[in-house]
C-alpha cells in the first residue's frame, strides 16, 4: 500500500523543484550537527513554519529512521495507531515504513494498533517527511498517529518506543509533530506556549501534560510530545534545546489571531561534555573538584581544551588552555568546568540556582602551528592565536558573529592587549567540539 499526499499544492508545493527551492530557504547550511534523540517540530503551511522546522532539520544527525508521532486532528481510525507495511508517497518520492521497528513497537505496546485509516486524510505526519528527504532521501519512518490523552497510555507509549529501538539497534529519532497555541493573540500564545517549552525544557512530560490542561494551552500534539519525552527519559543522560520559536503573526503581521510554532531538540550528552557537567555541579554545589574515572579513549589523550557555558543562549563562561597542562584530557575538562564556573572574570560565579539553565561544550584542541600569513587560515575550520612577545590572544573556531579571519584577528589583538599596528606572530589550530 502507498499512502497518497493529501496536502501537496496546499500545505507546501506540488511541483519536486518549487519544494526543493523552498525547503533550501529554511535550511541553515554548514550548522553544526548533534546527536538528537528526539525533536519537536511544527506541522503548519510551510510559509507559516517553514523556517522553524528548517532550523531542527539543520541542526540534527538525520538518521536512518525518524519515529513520528502526530496528533489525530480528523478524529478517524483507531485512538492510538500505526501503519508497519506500507510507503508513504510525497513529490519528493516514496518514504518506505520501517517495518521491524514498526511491529516492535507494536508488539510491546498493548493500546497500539494496525491502522491506516487514522493516517489517510491527516496533516501532522505528511508535512514533516519532505524536510527529512531534503538531507535524506531513503530515510524510513515510524507513523503513529494519537487521539488519546491518558498519561498512563502515552508513558507505556514511550516506554514500548525506547525498548524497541534499544532491542533492534535502530538509528533513529523521534519526532513529536505538534503546533503550539491555537488562534490567539501574540502576547497571549506566547505566554502560554512559554509554559509548555518551559515544561519540555525540563524533560517533564508530567508537567507539560498539567500545564497544557490548566492553562488552557491549545497545543495540538500535547500528548506526542509527552510520549517523546517518556521515550527520551529511557534512553540517558539528556539535555534539550530550543532552537526556534515564532509564530504566525511573526510571518503575516496578524498579532490578533496567531498560531504558535516551537523547534526543539532532545539531544545526547557525549561523555566529554557529561563530565564538565558533572564537574561544575560538583564544585558549584559542594566545593568538590570531581575525580574523574572510567575514562573514554578521548579523555585519557593529552590535549589543550576549552569548557564553555551558556545559559539561554548567552555566553556564561568559556576557560581553557591552549596547550595540555595536566596529565591528561579529563583532568583538563574538570579545572576549565570549575574555571569557567568561577574564574571567568567577564562573569559572576555560577549559583546552584543557575544549574538547569545551563548548556555546555567541550573543545580539544589540535598544538598549534604556524602560519606565514592570514591567507592560511580560515574563521570556520580554524582557531587563531595572535602573538607579539610574552602577550597573547587566542579565539576558537566557528563563532556566532565572527565569519572573517580580519574579524579573528582583530579580536585576538584586543584580548592580548596587541595595538593594531605591532608586528605579530600568527598560529592556527583545529578544533574537535563536544555538546
Amino acid at each position: 500500500m502507498t499512502r497518497q499526499p493529501v496536502m501537496a499544492g496546499r500545505f507546501y508545493p506540488n511541483s519536486p523543484e518549487e519544494l526543493k527551492k523552498q525547503l533550501t530557504s529554511f535550511m541553515t547550511e554548514n550548522a553544526e550537527k548533534v546527536d538528537a534523540v528526539g525533536v519537536v517540530m511544527p506541522h503548519a503551511g510551510y510559509i507559516y513554519s517553514g523556517a522553524v522546522a528548517g532550523a531542527i532539520v539543520s541542526r540534527i544527525e538525520i538518521k536512518g529512521t525518524f519515529i513520528i508521532l502526530g496528533p489525530n486532528h480528523t478524529g478517524l481510525g483507531q485512538p492510538l495507531s500505526v501503519m508497519t507495511t506500507c510507503s508513504w508517497q510525497t513529490p519528493l518520492g516514496e518514504v518506505h515504513v520501517d517495518t521491524e521497528l514498526a511491529k516492535k513497537i507494536l508488539s510491546l505496546c498493548p493500546a497500539l494498533k494496525e491502522d491506516s485509516l487514522a493516517h489517510q486524510s491527516e496533516h501532522s505526519i505528511e508535512v514533516q517527511l519532505p524536510f527529512l528527504q531534503y538531507y535524506k532521501p531513503d530515510v524510513k519512518i515510524v507513523p503513529i498517529m494519537l487521539a488519546v490523552s491518558n498519561p498512563a497510555i502515552l508513558k507505556s507509549l514511550g516506554q514500548a518506543i525506547a525498548r524497541a529501538v534499544k532491542e533492534t539497534g535502530r538509528s533513529s529519532v523521534i519526532l513529536a509533530s505538534s503546533d503550539m497555541s491555537h488562534y490567539e493573540s501574540q502576547k497571549q500564545a506566547r505566554q502560554k506556549d512559554r509554559l509548555a517549552i518551559l515544561a519540555m525544557l525540563d524533560l517533564n512530560p508530567e508537567a507539560l501534560l498539567k500545564v497544557v490542561e490548566e492553562k488552557h494551552i491549545t497545543m495540538c500534539g500535547y500528548a506526542p510530545a509527552a510520549v517523546m519525552l517518556w521515550a527520551a527519559a529511557e534512553m540517558g543522560t539528556l539535555k534539550t534545546e530550543l532552537i526556534k520559536y515564532q509564530t504566525s503573526g511573526d510571518v503575516t503581521g496578524d498579532m490578533n489571531s496567531v498560531v504558535g510554532y516551537v523547534g526543539l531538540i532532545v539531544k545526547r550528552l557525549s561523555p566529554l561534555v557529561k563530565l564538565a557537567k558533572a564537574a561544575l555541579e560538583s564544585y558549584v554545589k559542594h566545593q568538590e573538584v570531581l575525580n574523574p574515572t572510567d575514562l573514554t579513549p578521548e579523555m585519557k589523550e593529552q590535549a589543550g581544551t576549552f569548557v564553555c557555558i551558556k545559559k539561554f543562549g548567552e555566553l556564561r563562561g568559556c576557560i581553557g588552555t591552549f596547550e595540555p597542562t595536566l596529565k591528561n584530557v579529563a583532568e583538563e575538562i574538570v579545572d576549565n568546568a570549575i574555571g569557567s564556573a568561577v574564574r571567568d572574570p567577564r562573569f559572576d560565579p555560577v549559583q546552584a540556582s543557575e544549574l538547569k539553565d545551563l548548556d555546555y561544550t567541550v573543545d580539544v584542541l589540535t598544538l598549534p602551528e604556524p602560519v606565514k600569513s592570514k591567507d592560511e587560515l580560515d574563521a570556520r575550520k580554524y582557531g587563531v592565536i595572535v602573538a607579539a612577545g610574552r602577550r597573547r590572544g587566542l579565539l576558537l573556531p566557528d563563532l556566532e558573529g565572527v565569519d572573517t579571519v580580519d574579524q579573528q584577528i582583530e579580536i585576538c589583538r584586543q584580548k592580548g592587549g596587541i595595538n593594531p599596528d605591532e608586528a605579530v606572530k600568527l598560529y592556527r589550530f583545529e578544533v574537535k567540539r563536544y555538546h
